[in-house]
């Protein structure tokens, strides 16, 4: 009788091949979980061991979790933290503290100038009532021109 398995050598090689194939993908997908993992602790990130624990809860949900992971492992680096620059902060913050002391000053310079024509309005109730014709805004102090009176201290 003819042997209808053919030759046994190559069943054998084959079968190898299959047992091979099959151990390398199982490793394959285990150290793929772990990318993240690598890179979380290569970056020295806060959370290593909550994307490490993340990855195998990954694993057993085929790999569902996996792109988030590899951002969240990607988005944090000792130098800059989350990605905002600590570099650039530093630098504006004197320009921004000039700007601030300029409106601040500017700011100073409207109360008193309010002040001013509050206290002419109150001395002076006359001088501020004008005519209004129909259809004309309502006159306001502050869009008079001042004029520093020489005998008003």
């Amino acid at each position: 009788m003819i042997d209808k398995l053919g030759d046994p050598f190559l069943n054998d090689v084959a079968l190898g091949l299959l047992i091979f194939m099959g151990l390398m993908l199982f490793y394959g997908i285990i150290a793929i979980h772990d990318i993240p993992y690598k890179i979380s602790k290569k970056r020295d990130h806060p959370h290593q061991d909550a994307i490490h624990a993340a990855g195998w809860v990954s694993l057993f949900t085929l790999h569902a979790l996996w792109p988030f992971l590899w951002i969240w492992a990607m988005s944090y680096r000792p130098e800059r933290g989350w990605g905002f620059s600590q570099a650039k902060a530093e630098t504006e913050e004197p320009e921004l503290l000039k700007e601030l002391q300029l409106l601040r000053a500017r700011l100073a310079q409207l109360d008193t100038q309010v002040g001013e024509l509050q206290s002419r309005a109150l001395k002076d109730p006359a001088a501020n009532s004008e005519p209004v014709k129909a259809g004309d805004a309502a006159p306001t102090e502050l869009n008079r021109p001042t004029t520093v009176e020489s005998g008003a201290a």
